[in-house]
């Protein structure tokens, strides 16, 4: 089976583990610190800025937080979203108002968002679609004139750019993930960086336990009294990361310009095969400025054949999917909007395999299979296949 998504894990990786093995200690300690400056260093942003989680979705729920948000409140996110979002908004009591997104990009414009926007509007949730930065320069001056706090879920994002800025630092927060089926993998994980450095420090509380700095240590690191004290300030979880996935994380983190250059290359691969399939939508061309980590390769067709071909390529070896299901339709946030363009953009779109491990063969046949699978489900829509 040919997947969607696959990670690149070699011997520098395994060899970095086996480092932390002979170091006697797998918790959080040096290599994450390594990390998280590394990971600071990538962004351009200053060292102390950037904490690691243990997952994406927590950064999420500790973002949302850090918005202050609550019941009463509304956050604005695009529904074509994780459903970690959505879980972050509810989770705090707070009413995620889900807005339209580009049919096409399957990102939100600013009208979109604008749209939705009300004196409630306390907070929003900005998802990167596959990689493609969308509008979040435009979105990000908005919400700092309105005072919405923003948050960046970076995910699908981690090499992606606007005019040489990365993706994740035009908001209040950004959030990323390392997770097995992302571009830097570590197994699991994350990072959250924020703009003001006292949301960083609030963050490091809430990754664990809420606990207040122990007291039983002076600066100077000399003994005091009763280490083993300490004080709780938010009623919080434990959400850190540790030196076994960290070490994963520094050798992917050093590989990502290498990654995404062969990321790249395939999504140019299948831009060249599939131009003339007839019925057949690819993804809109980057505006210029913007930079894309292709994540993500998304093709769209009539609604009638997409689950049909979808099928046809699983019976033949290549796995597809559809990311990310529509916020708004799922009962449990309450949602009664209609949303027409991003409904059209879920029922009309699929995801091609796309990962840095696809050879040139892997890649021809997923578009051969393709264009077969069309030809056999709507002939009068597609050209023949070749």
């Amino acid at each position: 089976m040919i997947n969607v998504f696959q990670p690149e894990l070699r011997e520098r990786e395994l060899a970095a583990v086996a480092e932390v093995f002979d170091s006697n200690w797998v918790g959080k300690g040096s290599r994450t610190a390594e990390f998280e400056a590394a990971f600071a260093g990538h962004l351009g942003v200053a060292a102390e800025r950037v904490m690691s989680v243990n997952s994406c979705t927590e950064g999420l729920f500790i973002a949302a937080a850090l918005s202050g948000a609550g019941p009463g409140d509304e956050v604005v996110l695009p529904t074509v979203s994780f459903v970690g979002a959505g879980n972050a908004v509810a989770s705090l009591g707070a009413t995620p108002v889900f807005c339209d997104v580009d049919p096409r990009t399957l990102n939100p414009t600013l009208d979109d968002v604008t749209a939705v926007v009300t004196p409630r509007t306390k907070a929003m949730i900005l998802l990167h679609y596959g990689g493609h930065p969308g509008a979040v320069a435009e979105i990000a001056e908005f919400c700092r004139e309105r005072g919405i706090f923003l948050i960046e879920d970076a995910a699908c994002a981690v090499a992606s750019t606007v005019d040489g800025r990365a993706c994740g630092v035009f908001g209040d927060v950004g959030v990323w993930s390392f997770d097995a089926m992302k571009i830097v993998v570590a197994g699991d994980g994350g990072m959250l960086t924020a703009r003001d450095p006292d949301l960083v420090a609030r963050a490091r509380k809430l990754a664990y336990f809420g606990l207040e700095q122990f007291s039983g240590f002076s600066q100077a690191k000399q003994y005091d009294t009763r280490w083993w004290e300490f004080q709780v300030s938010s009623f919080s979880r434990r959400s850190i990361m540790n030196d076994i996935l960290s070490a994963i994380g520094l050798v992917q983190l050093d590989r990502l310009a290498e990654f995404v250059s062969r990321r790249g290359a395939i999504t140019a691969r299948y831009d060249r095969a599939l131009a003339d399939v007839d019925g057949l939508r690819l993804p809109p061309p980057l505006p210029a400025g913007h930079s894309s980590s292709h994540y993500l390769y998304w093709v769209q067709m009539d609604p009638a054949i997409r689950d049909g071909v979808a099928h046809d390529l699983y019976e033949r070896g290549v796995y597809t999917t559809f990311r990310y299901a529509a916020l708004h339709q799922v009962a449990a946030y309450g949602s009664r909007a209609r949303l027409p363009k991003a409904e059209r953009a879920v029922a009309e779109t699929l995801c091609l395999p796309l990962h840095q491990s696809l050879s040139e063969e892997d890649v021809d046949q997923v578009t051969a299979e393709l264009r077969a699978a069309i030809h056999r489900r709507s002939p009068d829509l597609a050209g023949r296949a070749r």
